[in-house]
């Protein structure tokens, strides 16, 4: 398992390398079936209420209110209309849990053991301009681990969903990640930054290297549906930084449970804390992570 990690991650390298063993030696037509779990239910149902609130706004995208948040990042009322569609029907089913969106920012029950973390439209900006890449994304976290994915790409009618330890679908369709096994085979999937530009000349080596070594780039601008797709073995790996967590919850467990690896751009486990992520199929996943981790800074040695 040669993967690049600072000093004093061997344990994360060796759960990765189990994680990776059990999948490789579980093939598809061995794995029981099994009923859908109630809260994975819940979360097609919200989804899917979110995606058709989207896809009847998508008809006159000109007619919307449109307001700025920050610097490159905008609202517009279908987010926050979509996101209270999600809110209603989890907290209608579940009214203990908690809820971690966007744009409302948390709800329900905060200190309970279930937090819901939802991006009701990721890739506004794709949807404002008419470009179909955006998707819908909600993950459940239960007691800081993720339990429950769902991505639904309201374009194709594409639902990526995951349960832990009972592996990713696209629709009725298993998931696994890329069989590509080197980096300058592989394409890569990135997302520039745009909101805080403070680590723009960082990210810009990170692209030099990345583009030195790799069969090609893409941008598509929707960081979750990014992330379903290395999972769907379309995009053999990706990494950004500056993500949030709404951006981040459902697609890691996707890639994890089709047999990727995720890791923050040091090497360790917290990437849902620092925004900052890599991930992609078990080889491309340790060569991607050398070239992006030798442009992140070191950590300055306590006295």
């Amino acid at each position: 398992c040669p993967y690049y990690f600072a000093s004093g991650e061997a344990s994360f390298i060796l759960k990765c390398a189990l994680q990776v063993s059990i999948f490789n030696h579980c093939p598809a037509e061995k794995i029981p079936t099994m009923s859908m779990h109630p809260m994975m239910n819940t979360a097609i149902k919200a989804a899917r209420r979110a995606g058709s609130i989207i896809n009847r706004a998508s008809l006159d995208v000109g007619a919307l209110t449109i307001t700025k948040k920050r610097h490159n990042d905008f609202v517009s009322e279908v987010d926050k209309a979509a996101e209270q569609s999600i809110v209603d029907v989890l907290l209608d089913a579940y009214p203990q849990h908690g809820i971690l969106a966007e744009e409302g920012g948390a709800a329900g029950k905060i200190d309970s053991e279930y937090q819901w973390i939802i991006d009701p439209l990721d890739g506004t900006t794709n949807f404002l301009h008419g470009v179909p890449q955006y998707c819908v994304s909600i993950g459940l976290v239960h007691k800081g681990v993720i339990t429950q994915a769902v991505v639904y790409d309201t374009n194709r009618n594409d639902l990526y969903t995951a349960t832990r330890g009972r592996g990713a679908y696209c629709n009725d369709k298993r998931l696994r990640v890329s069989k590509t096994l080197h980096l300058k085979d592989a394409l890569i999937s990135t997302g520039f930054p745009f909101r805080d530009l403070q680590n723009l000349d960082q990210y810009l080596a990170m692209f030099r290297s990345v583009t030195e070594k790799c069969a090609g780039i893409r941008r598509p601008g929707a960081a979750a549906l990014d992330l379903a797709w290395v999972a769907a073995g379309r995009f053999d790996g990706f990494w950004e930084m500056g993500l949030a967590p709404w951006d981040l919850a459902a697609g890691a467990l996707l890639i994890t449970e089709a047999g990727g690896l995720v890791a923050d751009l040091d090497g360790t486990e917290n990437y849902m804390e620092s925004g900052n992520l890599v991930c992609g199929s078990p080889k491309v996943f340790s060569q991607l992570l050398q070239a992006v981790g030798a442009h992140v800074p070191k950590a300055k040695a306590k006295d």
